[in-house]
């Protein structure tokens, strides 16, 4: 029975070995073809921030740029191999899951990775312009703005990250009151604590302003509302 539980432990280790191979690998092959379109990449995001301002980039280090590129690479390759990922982590956990709970994750795959591209999209697009304008804002005859390159790009990607990952909340949601982990009328109750914390996690991982944690909070809120939708719909 011990040598049962080994074999079982040591099989499960192999098993994760080889997810973690896999995705580092996927990874490491992607990385360098995106890293020959990070610099238009790059200029259409400072063209997406910079939009209807008066705003100029500034770097201050003959490497500088050098390395925002390869920041930049980075976040686009863990985009593009988000889906094979998914699935590498569907087959780790495949074996310990019921059937039912195998189709649940087989399908969400690729929700998951539309939800975090969408996220993305939703930071860079429409959050990242009203931060940039709220720290415009304070400009004045006195008191002007130089904005680091760096310093906007760093800002730019870990909110991508943020809200990409956000953005998963309606599956957390939805798994949680579909597989009767917590009941619905259980989550329904406690919808205030969900958003007390809600606004908390956005308080902790956006900057100090209350443009850009609203903006994280109302869509969060609405994506939590979502799943509680359709998981209840789906038990009926």
């Amino acid at each position: 029975m011990q040598d049962d539980k080994e074999d079982s432990f040591i099989s499960h280790l192999e098993a994760l070995r080889s997810m973690l191979i896999k995705s580092l690998s996927a990874l490491a092959v992607c990385l360098l073809p995106v890293f020959f379109i990070t610099p238009y990449v790059m200029e259409i995001l400072i063209n997406v921030m910079v939009k209807n301002t008066d705003m100029s980039l500034n770097f201050f280090s003959p490497m500088e740029v050098f390395f925002i590129q390869i920041k930049i690479a980075v976040m686009l390759d863990i985009l593009v191999c988000f889906p094979y990922m998914a699935k590498q982590l569907w087959i780790f956990i495949l074996p310990a899951l019921y059937e039912k709970e195998r189709c649940f994750l087989k399908s969400i795959i690729w929700v998951s990775s539309s939800l975090f591209i969408i996220g993305v999209f939703f930071c860079l697009f429409l959050i990242l312009p009203l931060v940039i304008k709220f720290g415009m804002s304070f400009a004045s005859d006195h008191i002007q703005p130089v904005w680091g390159i760096g310093h906007i790009i760093s800002l730019a990607l870990w909110l991508s990250l943020i809200f990409g990952l956000m953005f998963q909340f309606p599956l957390i949601t939805y798994a949680l009151v579909r597989y009767d982990i917590i009941s619905y009328e259980a989550m329904q109750s406690k919808r205030r604590y969900v958003l007390i914390g809600i606004l908390i996690i956005s308080g902790v991982l956006t900057p100090p302003d209350i443009i850009s944690q609203l903006m994280l909070t109302l869509p969060t809120y609405a994506l939590f509302e979502a799943g509680m939708f359709f998981a209840k719909k789906q038990k009926k």
